[in-house]
């Protein structure tokens, strides 16, 4: 005998599998009242480049239900903060044989971090290829610190991510994608329309197809990164950029590049691309 919920699922991703194929999915049926759909359409930019995919850019925050956008702009009630005041901490704490901590370099973050966040992924002439936020940080450690590096995911290294792009809060995502950035960022937006997995998908079917659309009971965005890391409240935790890319892809039934691999740094320059313009948002709070 076959359990429901077995056959449930094979249902379901029958389902997904078959509905990519078409130009424009459509959504599935709901029992909420239009008038309870986010208002994400009040919200749009116009995109600085000609060649960006959409008319307006939106950030993710005017997908999510007002609750949720609350919770973010309130910084007492955005549980993402708790990880801002660990970053805190760990700037001034002293680490690794140098007898040194990040302070002792770039001094009080509030300055020195203003607006550094937002143009990250940055190319890195000494290794000769770009670098994100994470690595960047690790440079550091490994270098001026003499310290272990963090690693990928852990609370030191998402909670000094947050921390830092949280000095530049409200300022424009700025990457730069000219010079020896573009064939990096072709590699991204080459990925980001490569179909995977089993279910057939590409990150563009979801976030440029469908955005503003529901998908069982998520309602999509255009998977815009101005936010992260964002406290996903599915996880009651932070939440990095490449954990989510992850995701997806484990979400079409593909086998994931890995956190900070060049696949990933190469799509995460493309996404912030996209996005260029929008505010940074860290922490941001998302379902």
């Amino acid at each position: 005998m076959v359990r429901p919920t077995l056959a449930f699922t094979a249902l379901a991703l029958v389902a997904l599998a078959v509905a990519p194929h078409a130009q424009d999915m459509p959504s599935a049926p709901v029992a909420k009242e239009a008038s309870e759909r986010p208002a994400w359409q009040a919200h749009g930019m116009k995109p600085p480049s000609p060649d960006s995919p959409f008319e307006e850019v939106v950030s993710g925050l005017y997908f999510r239900s007002k609750e949720t956008q609350e919770m973010q702009a309130d910084d007492f009630n955005n549980p993402g903060f708790l990880a801002v005041e660990q970053g805190e901490e760990l700037w001034s704490k002293v680490d690794g044989a140098a007898g040194k901590s990040c302070a002792s370099c770039h001094n009080e973050a509030s300055t020195s971090m203003k607006g550094v966040a937002a143009a990250y992924p940055k190319w890195n002439e000494k290794l000769g290829k770009p670098v994100n936020l994470e690595q960047r940080i690790n440079i550091c450690r490994s270098g001026a610190l003499k310290a272990e590096p963090y690693a990928f995911g852990s609370p030191e290294l998402t909670a000094m991510t947050t921390y830092i792009r949280n000095q530049s809060r409200g300022m424009p995502v700025a990457v730069k994608v000219d010079g020896p950035m573009t064939p990096w960022f072709e590699r991204g937006k080459s990925l980001y329309y490569q179909r995977n997995g089993q279910l057939d998908l590409a990150c563009a079917s979801c976030h440029e197809k469908n955005h503003g659309k529901y998908l069982r009971a998520d309602f999509l965005s255009q998977g815009q990164s101005n936010g992260f890391p964002v406290y996903r409240l599915r996880d009651q935790r932070l939440v990095p950029l490449h954990e989510r890319m992850e995701g997806c892809m484990q979400d079409v039934r593909a086998t994931p590049f890995k956190p900070l691999s060049d696949e990933f740094l190469a799509l995460e320059t493309y996404v912030a691309w996209r996005g260029l313009g929008l505010p940074v948002e860290t922490p941001a709070v998302r379902n």
